[in-house]
């Protein structure tokens, strides 16, 4: 008989023609009396172990690995086997329908609802430790944060659901992640940007694998950079003096994500914010124009004080 031809069928095969495989953790004790049971009942495996084949007349098993201890334990001579093909995804789908192997769902992708199951699945195994893990704040967090993107489990303990750096390695029994690359955005004109375009630049920097800027508090970055003059930056600069988290050493990162179209700065400003992020030489040309006497002496703060005047 031809190996695709054996594929599928049940047939009684010699005991010492396989090998266990991976064997089974059933205790002893269940083995042995279910092997004495099944003595006493006709000595014949009911249910077939899942075998394929590794050479001629040899096989391994792929599932039911607990029935075939049992008739080892049991000495039977033959046991009946359904012989599988040699593919890995057959010997995982053996395993798990016979118990062996609990099925995993790739985070990336899940549904709320597998993501809910799959948690309470967690929760409710005896020493769980999820135990005290609230299911509905965990399902709700997984579910609306941006888990397609995901490398490893990490960020899960910054989403505030209960799920410590300690616990977050329990979720890789139900779960696996196929994360799929960050879509790189579109250039933002800084100098125009709405809030909320900033907003979503700076979290796509922030949220990098590998970003120098996961320091940075998205908020407060996002505030002090839409309430500055940015109108007129002619480079990113003033960003570093905003107190934000971006220092001179990171400034130049957002250059991925933004641009500037800064416009002429008009021969009388008076606002404080804009001429503060001026530099002494714009604001001493501006005074010249302006014919303020002894301005060449000034520094910056005296420049600031005397233009901001300026009725």
């Amino acid at each position: 008989m031809s190996n695709l031809s054996k594929i599928g069928k049940l047939i009684h095969l010699y005991m010492d023609e396989i090998e266990a495989g991976d064997g089974t953790n059933a205790p002893d004790f269940l083995i042995s009396s279910t092997a004495k049971f099944m003595n006493e009942t006709g000595g014949r495996n009911w249910i077939p172990v899942i075998v394929k084949e590794v050479g001629e007349d040899q096989y391994q098993v792929i599932g039911n690995s607990f029935i075939f201890a049992v008739a080892e334990a049991a000495a039977l001579e033959k046991v009946w086997c359904i012989i599988a093909d040699e593919s890995e995804e057959t010997e995982k789908i053996s395993k798990i329908l016979s118990g062996e192997k609990i099925p995993q769902i790739n985070l990336s992708t899940a549904t709320r609802d597998e993501i809910k199951a799959a948690i309470q699945y967690l929760i409710e195994k005896p020493d769980s430790q999820l135990k005290r893990v609230k299911l509905p704040v965990v399902t709700n967090r997984i579910d609306e944060a941006p888990r397609q993107y995901w490398k490893d489990f990490k960020p899960i303990t910054k989403l505030g659901c209960g799920i410590t750096t300690a616990k977050v390695n329990a979720l890789k029994e139900v779960f696996y992640l196929t994360p799929q690359p960050i879509p790189e955005p579109e250039k933002v004109n800084l100098s125009i940007a709405t809030k909320d375009e900033i907003k979503a630049a700076l979290q796509y920097l922030i949220e990098k694998p590998d970003s120098k800027l996961k320091q940075v508090d998205l908020e407060k970055a996002t505030n002090c950079i839409d309430e500055a003059p940015r109108l007129y930056w002619k480079d990113f600069k003033p960003i570093t003096k905003l107190g934000c988290g971006i220092t001179k050493a990171k400034v130049n990162l957002l250059k991925e994500v933004f641009y500037l179209t800064p416009e002429l700065i008009s021969e009388i400003i008076t606002d404080r914010n804009v001429l503060n992020s001026m530099t002494v030489t714009e604001l001493k040309k501006m005074a010249k124009k302006q014919e303020i006497p002894g301005y060449t002496k000034k520094k910056k703060e005296e420049l600031v004080e005397l233009l901001s005047a300026i009725n």
